[in-house]
């Protein structure tokens, strides 16, 4: 049965003749919104780890969550606008933010901290701890990783020549090993999927290998295995 069938089939359901109270309206919005992003959320995160099935199940969501809102409005009239506008509005702008995310690329160019070695590094320059280069997962990424310690005893991490896809929810991972991410420590937001840029390491960081991870989609962009020098 088609999509259209579907609804046709929701519209000859009998009306509630009860009229739908005013809270029940305001507190029909917060909560299709909660239902959609959670959806997503489980579809694109928790379900597979296979960034194409986790597209095709998030689009099928909302899919479904459009019959679901389409069915109460038509069976709660009073409730058509809130349920069937929330969702139409909660799926445009997530399906333009994960449109966009995935498809603009984001260009930054810091200026990130020149590291000698250790045997080359006076008292007072950034040491070069380990280094690693980038290689690709579900997305080509290229370019170098670098742990460096700073003169004030604090440790930060630069990507230099960085190139990846772009893609949402980016994330910079820290993990004991590039072969997994648990254990992991977030070093926040991919800054830009093209470019030079830099993180601050926690103390109590592991410093294993550097993992570009689509928080969105579950899904690894690439990694660097840091080597001591």
């Amino acid at each position: 049965m088609s999509l259209l069938e579907r609804v046709r089939v929701a519209a000859s359901f009998p009306t509630s003749p009860r009229r739908v109270p005013m809270w029940a309206r305001l507190l029909a919005v917060p909560v299709v919104t909660v239902m959609l992003l959670l959806g997503v959320w489980l579809t694109g995160a928790v379900l597979t780890d296979d960034a194409t099935i986790a597209m095709v199940l998030t689009g099928a969501w909302f899919v479904v969550a459009g019959l679901v809102a389409c069915t109460a409005g038509l069976r709660w009239r009073g409730l058509a606008v809130p349920v069937i506008g929330t969702w139409f509005l909660a799926s445009l702008i997530v399906g333009c933010f994960l449109l966009v995310t995935s498809s603009v690329d984001k260009v930054v160019d810091e200026n990130v901290v020149a590291a000698a070695e250790p045997s080359a590094a006076a008292a007072s320059q950034p040491v070069l701890l380990s280094a690693g280069t980038f290689r690709s997962a579900a997305h080509e990424t290229t370019g170098e990783a670098s742990l460096i310690k700073l003169p004030t005893g604090e440790r930060v991490l630069a990507l230099t020549e960085f190139e990846t896809e772009p893609g949402p929810d980016l994330r910079v991972y820290l993990v004991p090993s590039d072969s997994s991410i648990t254990d992991k420590v977030d070093l926040g937001g991919l800054k830009g999927n093209k470019g030079d840029q830099q993180y601050e390491v926690p103390a109590n960081a592991p410093t294993g290998a550097v993992v570009v991870w689509c928080r969105a989609f579950s899904v690894e962009f690439g990694s660097a295995s840091l080597r001591a020098v």
